[in-house]
């Protein structure tokens, strides 16, 4: 598999991520629901915006792994959240994730009404192998 990205300006990488990907001769493609800050029990958290971050990547990591792809290949990722305003608060948390796994996504962040119950953030990803 051969990954380009494609960045006509340079102000996108103080934000963690390129404005396109190009994936050639994949050899697998893993389409990675929304994942959030829940328990093995499906238990919501109810804790802070940056307690809910760290626990919606182990999840995504969990999912990633578990089908036998790895972080540094995702491709694309969403960021959903109920405030812009409490995950720029924390946002060296994702910053630092994607620096340590040299992630190079295309990624959209939206924020929204609300989430499935308590939560405050989810992560939607594309991985490639």
């Amino acid at each position: 598999m051969e990954k380009r990205t494609i960045n006509p300006w340079k102000w996108q990488n103080e934000r963690s991520y390129v404005q396109a990907v190009e994936v050639i001769k994949a050899e697998g493609t893993l389409y990675v629901s929304g994942q959030t800050a829940t328990d093995s029990y499906g238990i919501s958290s109810k804790e802070d915006m940056k307690s809910q971050l760290i626990q919606t990547i182990a999840n995504l990591e969990k999912v990633i792994h578990e089908a036998g792809y790895e972080c540094e290949n995702i491709v694309r990722l969403n960021v959903y959240t109920i405030s812009t305003d409490e995950l720029f608060g924390c946002f060296d948390v994702f910053q630092n994730w994607i620096t340590k796994h040299n992630i190079k996504q295309a990624s959209t962040l939206i924020e929204v009404k609300s989430l499935f119950d308590t939560l405050k953030i989810e992560l939607e990803a594309t991985v490639v192998k």
